[in-house]
């Protein structure tokens, strides 16, 4: 019986994507994804139907990956880092599961290297206690919203780490949110700054939460910033967990 493949295909490079990942998309007959994406796996795309889109036409990908596996077709459907952190796991195990039982097809959501673990391991180890995860991507969730979970984050003292950081079109929020969460940190608190990780032109910096503003900040870098606890070392950002204690 066909099956569908959800896959998170790491931050970018081959040798991070995990070995049950690579398989099911050498196994696949069809390979669906965001044309950037796809280009980051075309040593393995020989010979498979591919259906490349550009965002936002996420439904319609969704929706012909399921329509080549009721044709009877492999498909593997891919995002980067993991499938199930912003990415397509949740849009198409919901339409497989809307579909009647008797013609659903078999699916799986295989696990990656998510972003924000490719990222806090170039930076050293400041995820090493409770941390945040929030996007500010206003697409669709309200920036009201955005701004609540950013302050309640910083209030509680988790480590946050920002995917979407910056935009053409969004240009303002970031500085939004340093100024929210300065209200509850230190200015000198660490913040690492990476951009493209795992793929060709990757960079570090790590900045403060004063400073880090001013850095060359896109769509393809994440940014942590430190709890009250993380420190610096050797050009290295940490956290501790406590463990010497």
């Amino acid at each position: 019986m066909a099956k569908i493949s959800i896959i998170g295909i790491g931050p970018g490079s081959l040798d991070e994507m995990t070995p049950r990942a690579r398989i099911a998309i050498e196994s696949a007959q069809v390979v669906a994804g965001y044309n950037t994406y796809i280009k980051l796996i075309e040593p393995l795309l020989d010979g498979k139907k591919i259906i490349g889109r550009a965002m936002m036409q996420e439904v319609e990908r969704s929706r012909l990956a399921i329509d080549e596996a009721l044709a009877g077709h492999n498909v593997a459907v891919v995002s980067s880092g993991d499938s199930g952190v912003y990415g397509m796991a949740g849009l198409v195990v919901d339409m497989i599961l809307d579909l009647p039982e008797d013609i659903r097809p078999q699916f799986e959501v295989i696990a990656g290297v998510s972003a924000v673990n490719a990222v806090a391991a170039i930076l050293g180890a400041p995820l090493m206690h409770d941390f945040a995860i929030i996007s500010l991507s206003d697409l669709m969730t309200p920036w009201e919203l955005i701004k609540k979970r950013v302050r309640c984050a910083a209030e509680a003292d988790f480590v946050i780490a920002l995917y979407n950081p910056k935009s053409k079109r969004r240009v303002t929020q970031l500085d939004e949110v340093q100024k929210i969460i300065l209200n509850f940190r230190d200015k000198d608190t660490p913040v690492g700054i990476v951009t493209n990780a795992g793929r060709d032109g990757e960079t570090k910096i790590i900045s403060t939460l004063e400073n880090f503003i001013r850095e060359d900040i896109n769509m393809f870098t994440l940014v942590i910033i430190g709890n009250s606890q993380s420190f610096v070392k050797a050009g290295f950002m940490l956290t501790p967990r406590g463990y010497e204690k």
